[in-house]
């Protein structure tokens, strides 16, 4: 009896050490998944940036302005840098792609403001407005 008891009890020692060991490799996982994240979305997130603070400059609705004609190639940055991702969703069912060539193209705030959150969440807020 004596015996039994203590096997159990050696169990139970050993599967709480083990469940909480495994807690903290998947705290050590969610933030190399976090950081990883941040390097793949980077580009995209960077593009996007520029693309919000040349729309932002003065006269970039003035067509033939100097800001105006940085609008086209910002926009083409934003593009290119979301192929590798845009296959990914975003938010009420649209991809990546979908909500930046509605953003960028159409000037959908809402969309905008998705693409946006998209960077938050690889925890790229700094590059974005």
């Amino acid at each position: 009896m004596r015996v039994r008891r203590m096997i159990v009890t050696v169990l139970a020692v050993t599967t709480v050490a083990m469940a909480t060991g495994c807690s903290s490799s998947e705290d050590g996982q969610d933030g190399d998944d976090r950081q990883r994240l941040a390097q793949t979305r980077t580009p995209y997130c960077e593009a996007l940036g520029k693309w919000q603070d040349t729309m932002r400059a003065e006269g970039a609705k003035t067509p033939g302005s100097p800001a105006y004609e940085k609008i086209g190639p910002a926009a083409e940055r934003v593009y290119t840098a979301a192929r590798p991702h845009g296959d990914e969703h975003v938010s009420g069912g649209r991809t990546l792609a979908e909500e930046t060539s509605l953003a960028v193209r159409y000037g959908d705030a809402e969309a905008e403001i998705r693409v946006t959150a998209y960077c938050d969440e690889a925890g790229l807020e700094t590059l974005v407005g």
